[in-house]
This record gives structure tokens, C-alpha cells and sequence, in this order.
């Protein structure tokens, strides 16, 4: 279904940004993780499954590549005013994306309460929910509630044969849309972020630990 053009205009966009100023602002070990974190979010969203998928995406929407200045995958979390993390955010009249990370300290909870394995199928499903979320915004603009809607069918599509039948923890399509798991309350540009009631760990996580 999704095998189209083989030179994907869209994976030629995508870098990974830093503001090192803001990232010196961190501790070393912070620092690392964050860089991790991206490098291992850029591969899964460069990845040439996802990105055919993409393309059919776009073509069946009608949203043309070219509208898409490019993709940032950034290093540095973003938050609201309100203190809710940002997944995403699209410039529409730039066609500029941008991906953000979860903090440390969600995946810090996270892993401890549900394995690094599915700290892993998590941060890269984000990623790739975050990106169809805003590439549907350069179409639907203001519309939140279509760009909702779109964002959980086109993901379900994406995800309907990605759930393995071992003992996961979590579905992924639960784990970005429906879970109630998140030490850092709701969610933005309607990604539901999970809501989790344990507190965190006082030991430190190692980049290494999941992003290596």
C-alpha cells in the first residue's frame, strides 16, 4: 500500500537542531541523554517504512511535499506556559515541523515502572504521532478537532501491525492516545501524554540506558 516514489522529498528536510547555549544550561549527563534521545528519534523517523507511509499520507490528503520547509527533530523539551510538554508544534505558514522530546524525569519514570523496552516503543511512536499530527495541521490549520481525529486513524493504521503478541505492557496505540500514565500532565496539540501516579526514582538515568 505504501510503496510509492523511491526519492522521498520529505527525509531530505529532516535535521536534528540544538540550541547549544540552552543545552549548556543542563548537566552533563542531562545533556547526553537529550542528544541520544534525538539521534534515536531522527532514525526512526527517517526510516523508509515510515517515511513511505508518510508519503501515501500526504498524497491521500492531498498535501503537497513541497509545502514542508522542513522537520526538526529537536534536542531541548518545550513546555507551554501552562508547564504541559509540547510533542509538536507547525509553523503553517512557514511549513516548518518540529518534534520535541519528554523530559528526563518522564523517562526516568517511565522505565522504571514499565522497562526500557517499552520506554523505546514509546518515545519513537511518539515521534512518528507527533509528525503526523503536524503535517496534518498544513492542511486542517486551525481545525485541532479533524487534525485529532486523522491523527489516531492514520496511527492506528501505522500501528495495526506493529503490536506484537508478546507480553508488551502496553499497546502502542494505548500508550500515545488512551493510557492515563503521565508525571507530566496532559498532553499538547492533542497527543494524550501518559499520567503516571508512582514517584520518581532518585537514582540517575544514563543516556546509554535507553538511547544507546
Amino acid at each position: 500500500m505504501f510503496m510509492l516514489e523511491k526519492n522521498l522529498q520529505l527525509s531530505s528536510k529532516m535535521r536534528i537542531v540544538v540550541d547549544s547555549r540552552k543545552l549548556g544550561n543542563h548537566s552533563q549527563n542531562h545533556a547526553k541523554f537529550y542528544l541520544k534521545y534525538s539521534s534515536f528519534v531522527f532514525r526512526i523517523l527517517k526510516k523508509p517504512s515510515f517515511q513511505r507511509f508518510l508519503c501515501w499520507m500526504l498524497k491521500k490528503e492531498e498535501i503537497e511535499e513541497q509545502v514542508v520547509s522542513s522537520v526538526q527533530v529537536k534536542v531541548l523539551p518545550f513546555r507551554r506556559k501552562n508547564g504541559n510538554c509540547v510533542a509538536g508544534k507547525c509553523k503553517t505558514t512557514r511549513g516548518r515541523i518540529q518534534v520535541f522530546p519528554k523530559t528526563v524525569k518522564f523517562c526516568q519514570i517511565f522505565k522504571q515502572k514499565f522497562g526500557r523496552g517499552n520506554l523505546l516503543t514509546y518515545a519513537g511512536n511518539r515521534a512518528r504521532a507527533a509528525l503526523i499530527h503536524e503535517l496534518l495541521h498544513l492542511k486542517y490549520a486551525e481545525d485541532e478537532k479533524t487534525v485529532r481525529e486523522l491523527t489516531k486513524k492514520y496511527f492506528f493504521i501505522l500501528t495495526q501491525k506493529q503490536c506484537t503478541q508478546s507480553a508488551r505492557l502496553l499497546c502502542t496505540y494505548t500508550m500515545i492516545f488512551n493510557s492515563k500514565i503521565n508525571c507530566e500532565g496532559n498532553s499538547s496539540n492533542g497527543l494524550r501524554t501518559p499520567r503516571m501516579t508512582v514517584n520518581p526514582s532518585e537514582t540517575c538515568l544514563r543516556a546509554s540506558d535507553c538511547f544507546s
